[in-house]
């Protein structure tokens, strides 16, 4: 199928014109340049999100940062969870999630617990203090993904996130691979147009 021909059919899909919602269907050769790099653009998101969250937060009064916000989340998601798990999640180096920890936990909103039975290691847990936190947190996320989708219809929305979904999966999968097995590490992945390179 030709380009112009998917972007029709994708343009029939999520309804009347839209150029913010046009744009992310465009032919690759219409889109070229370094603006346009993957990577670059997935990261630029990233930060933007996490510029919006912090200034809200600060705004509402909310003394807590992203990352700070994402720690919260994922303890309420996993509670009971080790530290070295949500260390691996963030891909922070441990001494800088145990500071981050301590702040929390001056703050009221974590605490530590040993394991129960492996004293080694502890676990982390939200106290109720947490609870009305993690509404504000949630309400500061649900604004920033209405501005992040302004203008965008409700079906562009679910294609954009099960297209991060799959790249995700994809991407968790190749690393495991590479963790099972060193060969696989050194195996180029990404082919475009014929071309092999690094996915970025």
């Amino acid at each position: 199928m030709a380009a112009n021909d998917a972007s029709d059919l994708v343009r029939l899909a999520v309804g009347p014109r839209n150029p913010a919602a046009e744009k992310m269907i465009e032919p690759p050769e219409a889109q070229s340049g370094l603006d346009r790099n993957f990577g670059f653009l997935v990261h630029d998101v990233s930060r933007l999100i996490k510029r919006r969250f912090d200034r809200r937060a600060r705004q509402t009064g909310l003394p807590i940062t992203r990352r700070q916000a994402a720690v919260i989340l994922y303890i309420a998601r996993n509670e009971g969870v080790s530290q070295s798990e949500v260390a691996s999640w963030l891909d922070m180096e441990p001494i800088a999630l145990v500071r981050m920890l301590d702040k929390l936990h001056e703050e009221g909103l974590v605490e530590r617990r040993a394991h129960k039975t492996d004293r080694r290691i502890r676990t982390l847990w939200l106290t109720p203090a947490a609870r009305p936190v993690i509404e504000r947190i949630q309400i500061i996320n649900q604004a920033i993904r209405e501005e992040a989708f302004a203008g965008l219809p409700a079906q562009a929305r679910d294609t954009v996130i099960n297209i991060l979904d799959g790249i995700k999966d994809n991407l968790v999968l190749q690393e495991e691979a590479a963790d099972s097995s060193p060969a696989a590490a050194a195996t180029p992945l990404v082919t475009v147009n014929g071309q092999v390179g690094i996915l970025e």
